[in-house]
């Protein structure tokens, strides 16, 4: 899309114009007719077109042609010219989405100026368009514990493909990044992605936020479908599309074409479909709110992102790649993680998931102290309860125990706590609170405390959540 296209029946015009382009470095093609000028457009999209109204033994004339590339091909410009020109037409071709109008005799000046405009606009509008497809377009992976391994090897296994995938997950564990992953190793990296948020668009306004709409005052609006044409569109949290969009969608998967609202023809679009969900979408079915369908078409590869605490072993990787990257994107301090803070997220719940890590580092990096150390105190619900003399305050659960049962339900929490801080490994549990191998052990199948695997990791748990448990080293 860097060429200009001349359309004009007359041939002086065309070599005149295309003369003078081409003197300020423009390559050019031209067209004397409307089978011509179509064929051309075919054949490759040009940066700019310029259009004569009036077109003798065509077809079409240039309102048409206007009509149907602005219909097609929305991004390129288009500069009308005419001979015959009145204040009505040139208002009939600005309505249609015509980019400026020219009368002839018209000045060299003033036509390179325009072009050159237009020109400038269209580039503009492509690469915002491209910034605002990419925008949070991070797609690193940062990870090494066993189910975040299993995770990525999924991922690797379907990037060459065209296949469409199903993530699920609960909310903030990182689904829209594994799209994104796989996005970037497959053959369409350098094609769009771009994400319809179905929870946050107002169900009246989805249609004409995926089809785009046609409109005789404002001209064609492309959708989202038509933006992602070439690259991938991503379903973030599917369930909560409207039913009757729905059924549209589900067609769109089968026939790769659609009708923008308030339009006539069809568009033809190709495209990657990921989706994602954090509820169980088979009960969605069976309540009625998501069509069966569509589930079959989406969840061709279902594949589980694990959440943050199936990926305890993480948490120190991931906090320090927050830390890094609030520092190179809002200059935030970089300071490091303390032992003893890198301990406490570990042991943090996070229903959150990665979001909630990343706003916690992000509070501690804004609101802690001026040292080169994130400590416990900065991290929320770190600063006590500790009375004035430094002692800490019992929880009111434990006070209202006696010391047996309190000391039970602490030794019970602590050591669930730090076998999943550690992985579910057992070695490095025991080596941490100062226990023999075979002591923690015992201890543990006193407090009924087992691990089962889970996304690839083990997980701590009490042995009647579930039937399948063993403990490991």
């Amino acid at each position: 899309m860097s060429d200009i296209l001349i359309v004009d029946d007359e041939a002086d015009i065309r070599t005149l114009i295309a003369d003078i382009l081409q003197d300020e470095g423009f390559e050019t093609r031209q067209a004397g007719n409307s089978d011509d000028c179509m064929a051309a457009i075919a054949d490759a999209a040009p940066g700019l077109m310029i259009l004569d109204i009036w077109l003798k033994d065509s077809a079409m004339d240039g309102i048409d042609i206007l009509k149907a590339v602005r219909r097609d091909n929305p991004d390129i410009p288009i500069v009308i010219i005419s001979g015959h020109g009145n204040i009505e037409i040139a208002v009939a071709a600005i309505k249609q989405g015509a980019y400026d109008f020219i009368e002839k005799p018209f000045n060299i000046d003033q036509l390179m100026v325009v072009i050159t405009r237009a020109m400038e606009t269209s580039r503009l509008r492509r690469e915002n368009a491209t910034l605002r497809r990419r925008d949070g377009g991070v797609a690193e992976m940062v990870g090494a514990s066993p189910s975040f391994r299993t995770l990525v090897a999924q991922l690797d296994k379907v990037t060459k493909s065209n296949a469409r995938i199903m993530l699920s997950g609960p909310s903030g564990s990182g689904k829209e990044v594994a799209a994104r992953y796989i996005h970037s190793q497959s053959a369409r990296a350098s094609a769009p992605f771009v994400t319809v948020s179905s929870a946050s668009i107002a169900p009246e306004r989805m249609e004409e936020v995926l089809f785009g709409r046609e409109a005789t005052e404002r001209g064609i609006e492309p959708g989202l479908l038509e933006q992602a044409s070439g690259g991938v569109i991503y379903f973030d949290e599917v369930a909560d599309m409207p039913l009757g969009t729905q059924s549209k969608i589900l067609r769109v998967l089968v026939e790769q074409q659609f009708l923008r609202v308030g339009g006539g023809d069809k568009v033809r679009v190709d495209l990657r479909v990921m989706s994602s969900t954090n509820r169980d979408l088979k009960a969605e079915i069976v309540a009625g709110r998501f069509r069966q369908e569509l589930y079959d078409r989406l969840n061709v590869v279902p594949i589980s992102v694990p959440s943050l605490e199936e990926r305890r072993e993480d948490i120190a990787l991931l906090a320090q790649h927050f830390v890094e990257t609030l520092n190179k994107t809002q200059g935030l301090p970089l300071r490091q993680l303390s032992p003893d803070a890198l301990a406490v997220l570990q042991t943090m719940r996070w229903p959150g998931n990665l979001r909630q890590l990343r706003n916690v580092i992000e509070r501690a990096l804004i609101l802690g102290d001026s040292s080169d150390l994130i400590e416990p105190r900065d991290l929320p619900g770190q600063e006590g309860p500790e009375t004035s003399d430094g002692r800490s305050i019992l929880s009111g659960e434990l006070a209202t125990l006696p010391l047996r049962e309190a000391r039970e339900l602490f030794e019970r929490e602590y050591l669930l706590t730090q076998i999943n801080r550690f992985g579910g490994n057992i070695s490095r549990t025991a080596a941490f609170v100062s226990m023999e191998r075979s002591a923690l052990h015992r201890k543990l199948k006193s407090l009924g405390v087992v691990t089962t695997t889970k996304s690839g990791g083990r997980i701590a748990h009490l042995d009647d959540e579930d039937d399948d448990e063993s403990l490991e080293g």
